[in-house]
């Protein structure tokens, strides 16, 4: 469609400036050839009527007119723009209509008339307006014809624009009618090099960007934006890098290319990695290729950059005489550092994402590049990591024994300076971490690993077939890297100072961790304990991911050998006084130094160790006792003086930064600690770290500050005299958080005791119990066992007994031995209840664990003696079973100590005080009809210290009966005193689980049981009147039938004098039970009438009268209505046991009555 444009002048940058910015003394500078490639703008620019009115651009158009004055080809341009261009265009639009519509390119023209002669003639004989006539008839021809061919490119002779002679005409008529670049590309082809109408595409553009460089970098933009013409953005990025000519910094052409490849944008990936596979794919790549001319260019970069020119023969021969400083290896400049990394992520994702196959001229200066010795800096460091992962990536690199030599040399380099460049650069994450992880994966054969590796140092996803690294693998394995070297080298390595996961890259802590994977430590007897403890004690926020995992198989690594052909083979275990070292500080009570020597991420990362450890080494207690091993377990003493509860609630406020360790720690936490996770210490908890506490920060002065223990101490010590200076410290000392109360603890235990005698106010009693709460948040062990030794009942001439935090765990029912005084104090009963429901956890924890400890000691023998198949598994089970029997026989036994509690003592008996009578106490205050005096009385016994310890006692039972229902099952099947009853179910909300199983405890052949679960289903009928409590009771109706016949006097007695009144709270909750009730009475007195007469033949006046209620029960409703019936008065002092039971189913009877008729 256009002539080869070779010999054709173009607008040069110098002239487009001149004519863009209308300098006219630059344009008169301009040549005569120059200057007539811009007349058809300057001729335009003199005619037409200016916007720009102003003086100076009057005179600059008198010096252009001058300017063309001179110009003989102007008069033909001005005749051009006197054409009557509207008339022109409406042809124009009929001409492609016509043609549209003809769908061809020849026939009638609008524009023109048939033409007499060739186009080329008729142009040189026609006028102006007749010349842009046959251009545009030429174009429209050429527009029709691109529009049928779908886009495709297509090649048309023309005749008048392939004419030399009418070039510069048809040009001047071009120039009125105009184009425009992004037009070119968006219709321009996807590859452009693989095309004639591709390359002429690029080369037009090409010329008309570097007439006006300035609008090169946009046209580039307009390139990836479209995804077209891809060799066009590389020539357009060639002629920019050739104008800036920048020697140390990176050039544009790498920045162009690798933003395609390693952009996030996977549709211009794909685009120009074609690009770059269909380039190769041609047979012959000539100069005029832009693909070659990038390549070339790239090469010329990375060997302007590289250091001595080196040749492989010199390594050869500096292996064997020189040392490894010599000149030869000469390093690589620093300003060069960052260019050479970028030249070698170029090269990577040219050859792993483009499919770039290299030269034998490129793979021999990338090596060159690649085994360079850089200067100790962080880029330093950083091109090192390229370079060898590169060497992974692509092993064709290194095709010849030299190559390998030199590869070989290198990676000794590398091992040898490691040390040196870590310490220079003060990069942590340097290259030995990376070669020692990489040696690793090769020796356990992880080939996926290292590939992960690669891509990930390279930032790139690229193929790399795992058969391309077993050259290399060989070099490790045997050459640089043996597992012995590998595992010796790892233990020298320092620890990463403040390790967190700010710092990023392959670490000393990546290459352990596989080591400790493979167990090339134990294999080769290299102990690595030293080294994991210096790295937990080196660690800060927020975590390292890779901590917990080196923890986790560290511990495996002591408790599992590595082979079981030698079970000696394991790591050795922190010791217990490394361990205490690191919890000093916060032992002592320092818990808010600011110079700490370890942080609270050591802290709390050892104790994930121990609590891992404890429980790995219980799981696995059957496997190690297979082997015959007993690692040792860490003594309590060492966990009692661990503070756990502080540290979980340190790294509570620190979940964003710990990451899962928090997590972790609450999980081993509840296994192993379940004393530490009761739900309403943690409700305490927020309580105490919520808005009202900062509140009462805020009012915090320095009054509260200045306060010692000592101080406190002397307060105590004066209670007896007065109380002020104690309520005053304690109110203070409420301000302070619970981290700043542990120095107070052990003064505030000691003294418990004296809070005991009389006269001290109820204030100070609640306010310790509230500092002890507190205190209960960050030390509850400690704090527990000092309170318990406080609280011993004080015995002259008898030395009270040190506990300890194990004695307690063993018998938890200790904390309930306590000064009887505390029985009746409510907050110090409070925190006793607490330490109970925490210690009874514990024990339960305590024995678990101890049975799976000793689970395997007495199996061997136990297996030679039983010789019988299926029956090796029953001593476990038997320990198991005891062990519940145990714990149940513990909580039981707990329950009942604080049910006795609740019973009054003597004196208080004395007083008229019961739990019966404080039942029907909470009842009358409900009521509003009963009379003041009546209501005073019933809150005074409301608010006796009997009546709160009750109500603290009952939500403990509450607890454990909701944790475990067995326990209520337990205790009811014991049984306890009747009188606790009205108690027990009306103050513990769960009572009405007894439900289930009153049917089973009624079944029971003693009668006491019996006589037990008919009073309590009495009660429970009143307190929870549901169908199945009706059941209940029509079964222990009929079941008190049935006793009734089978029964001696002696027990008939002794079973229903204490039943008969149960009858009356079953009718009062579930009326129709009335009649069953009625029968069963009357049955009850003919039984007990007979046996009266037959032993005095005496027809007693009870009988008749049990007759007549039989017979006509509303007739004596109103007898028992009008006066207060005496029963049998003259019978009343008869002793016969059936004449007392004749007249208690007489009295049942008439108050059955009196309730159903009054309708309570």
């Amino acid at each position: 469609m256009m002539m080869e444009c070779t010999s054709l002048q173009f607008v040069s940058p110098f002239a487009f400036e001149a004519m863009q910015k209308v300098d006219v003394v630059r344009l008169a500078s301009l040549s005569d050839p120059e200057l007539r490639l811009l007349l058809p703008c300057l001729v335009r620019m003199a005619l037409c009527a200016p916007a720009d009115q102003s003086q100076s651009w009057a005179q600059d158009k008198k010096l252009i007119l001058r300017l063309l004055s001179g110009v003989e080809a102007v008069n033909s341009i001005v005749a051009l723009l006197s054409v009557d261009f509207h008339a022109l265009e409406q042809d124009a639009s009929k001409e492609q209509q016509l043609r549209h519509k003809l769908g061809g390119g020849g026939g009638e023209s609008i524009l023109v008339s048939q033409l007499q002669h060739g186009l080329t003639l008729e142009f040189e004989h026609s006028d102006s307006p007749r010349r842009l006539r046959l251009v545009l008839s030429e174009l429209l021809a050429i527009m029709n014809k691109v529009s049928e061919s779908n886009g495709e490119f297509f090649f048309k002779s023309s005749e008048l624009f392939e004419s030399p002679v009418y070039l510069e005409e048809a040009a001047d008529v071009l120039c009125i009618l105009q184009a425009v670049c992004r037009g070119l590309i968006k219709n321009g082809e996807r590859q452009d090099e693989e095309s004639l109408g591709g390359r002429r595409r690029t080369d037009a553009l090409r010329f008309l960007c570097k007439m006006n460089p300035s609008q090169a970098l946009k046209v580039r933009g307009m390139v990836v934006e479209e995804c077209h013409l891809p060799g066009l953005g590389v020539a357009l990025t060639l002629d920019h890098t050739k104008n800036e000519a920048c020697e140390d910094g990176v050039s544009d052409l790498v920045c162009f290319v690798s933003g395609l490849l390693l952009g996030t944008n996977a549709k211009v990936r794909t685009w120009f990695g074609t690009f770059i596979r269909n380039g190769q794919q041609r047979k012959r790549e000539t100069s005029s290729s832009v693909l070659w001319q990038m390549r070339r260019q790239l090469l010329l970069e990375l060997m302007g950059i590289l250091p001595t020119v080196r040749s492989t023969r010199i390594v050869e021969e500096a292996d064997v005489e020189m040392e490894p400083t010599v000149s030869v290896y000469s390093g690589l400049k620093e300003e060069h550092v960052v260019k050479a990394s970028a030249l070698l992520r170029l090269y990577c994702a040219l050859m792993g994402i483009a499919g770039l196959k290299p030269t034998e001229e490129e793979a021999e200066q990338l090596l060159q590049l690649m085994t360079s010795r850089p200067p100790a800096t962080p880029a330093g460091v950083r091109f090192v990591s390229l370079s060898f992962c590169m060497l992974l990536a692509f092993s064709m690199l290194v095709s010849t024994p030299e190559q390998e030599q030199l590869m070989v040399v290198w990676l000794s380099w590398m091992i040898k300076e490691e040390a040196y460049f870590e310490s220079t650069s003060g990069v942590s994450a340097s290259f030995g971490e990376m070669l020692l992880l990489v040696a690793m994966y090769f020796h356990s054969n992880q080939l996926s690993a290292i590939i992960d590796l690669v891509c990930s140092t390279l930032g790139m996803k690229i193929v790399i077939k795992p058969s391309s690294l077993s050259r290399m693998k060989t070099i490790f394995t045997q050459e640089i890297f043996t597992e012995q070297v590998v595992t010796a080298h790892a233990v020298r390595v320092p620890v990463t100072s403040n390790l967190s996961a700010n710092i990023t890259g392959f670490l000393p802590i990546h290459c352990i961790y596989q080591l400790l994977r493979s167990r090339s430590f134990t294999k080769h007897k290299v102990s690595i304990k030293d080294w994991i403890y210096r790295q937990l004690c080196e660690t800060s926020t927020p975590l390292h991911p890779q901590l917990l995992p080196l923890i986790d198989v560290y511990i495996n690594s002591i408790l599992t050998p590595a082979s079981k052909s030698n079970p000696e083979a394991t790591n050795q275990p922190v010791t217990e006084q490394e361990i205490l070292n690191i919890f000093q500080e916060v032992i002592g009570g320092d818990s808010i130094r600011l110079n700490q020597r370890f942080s609270i991420t050591a802290q709390l990362l050892v104790l994930y160790y121990i609590l891992s450890y404890e429980e790995a080494l219980l799981a696995n207690t059957k496997t190690l006792a297979a082997m015959q091993r007993k690692p040792k377990s860490y003594s309590s003493s060492l966990m009692d003086q661990i503070p756990i509860k502080f540290l979980i609630r340190q790294a509570q406020g620190l979940q964003q930064e710990l990451g899962g360790l928090h997590s972790a720690l609450l999980r081993l936490l509840a296994t192993n600690y379940p004393h530490l996770c009761i739900v309403d210490d943690w409700i305490c908890e927020e309580e105490i770290t919520g808005t009202d506490a900062l509140l009462r920060r805020m009012l915090l002065t320095n009054n509260a500050k200045i306060h010692s223990p000592k101080q406190l101490q002397e307060a105590f010590s004066a209670i007896p005299v007065s109380h002020t200076q104690v309520m005053q410290i304690i109110e203070h000392l409420t301000l302070l958080s619970a981290s700043e109360l542990i120095p107070y603890a052990g003064v505030l235990t000691s003294n418990m005791n004296q809070l005991l005698n009389s006269g001290v106010p109820r204030r100070i009693l609640q306010t310790v119990n509230k500092l002890w709460m507190v205190l209960n948040t960050v030390m509850p062990r400690r704090l527990w066992v000092m309170t318990v030794n406080a609280l011993q009942p004080s015995i002259k001439f008898v030395r009270q007994q040190k506990y300890t935090q194990n004695d307690l765990m063993i018998d938890p029912l200790i904390v309930l031995r306590c000064d009887p005084r505390v029985h009746r104090c409510p907050p110090l009963m409070d925190i006793t209840l607490h330490m109970l429901n925490g210690y009874l956890l514990a024990s339960k924890a305590y024995l678990s664990a101890h049975l799976k400890e000793t689970a395997e000691q007495d199996r061997p023998s136990q297996n030679n003696t039983i010789g019988l198949v299926g029956q090796t598994d029953a001593p476990e089970v038997t320990r198991e079973e005891l062990k519940n029997a145990l714990l149940a026989a513990q909580d039981s036994a707990a329950v009942q100590i604080l049910l006795e509690i609740c019973l009054p003592t003597e004196e208080e008996k004395a007083k008229g005080v019961s739990p019966d009578s404080l039942l029907r106490s909470v009842q009358s205050v409900i009521t509003t009809s009963m009379p003041n005096k009546e209501l005073e009385e019933g809150e005074d016994n409301l608010l006796c210290n009997l009546r709160e310890v009750q109500c603290l006692i009952c939500c403990l039972l509450h607890q454990m009966y909701i944790a475990d229902p067995n326990i209520a099952k337990l205790v009811h099947f014991q049984g306890y005193p009747c009188e606790l009853l009205p108690l027990t179910v009306a103050g513990i909300p769960s009572m009405h689980i007894c439900l289930d199983f009153i049917p089973e405890l009624i079944a029971q052949p003693e009668l006491e049981k019996q006589i037990f679960a008919i009073q309590l289903l009495s009660h429970l009928c009143i307190q929870y009147a549901l169908p199945k409590s009706l059941s209940v009771a029509r079964l222990a109706v009929n079941v008190m039938g049935t006793l009734l016949t089978v029964l001696t006097q002696a027990k008939r007695y002794a079973f229903f004098m204490p039943t008969l009144p149960s009858l009356v709270s079953f009718c009062r909750a579930f009326p129709p039970l009335y009649e069953d009730i009625m029968s069963l009475l009357i049955q009850i007195g003919q039984v007990c009438a007979s046996d009266v007469a037959t032993q005095t033949r005496d027809i007693d006046p009870i009988i008749t009268r049990l007759q007549q209620i039989k017979e006509k029960p509303s007739g004596w409703s109103q007898i028992c209505k009008v006066s207060s019936y005496k029963n049998g008065s003259r019978d009343a002092g008869s002793m016969d046991p059936d004449v007392q039971l004749c007249h208690c189913i007489e009295s049942t009877i008439i108050e059955i009555i009196n309730m159903s008729v009054s309708g309570i």
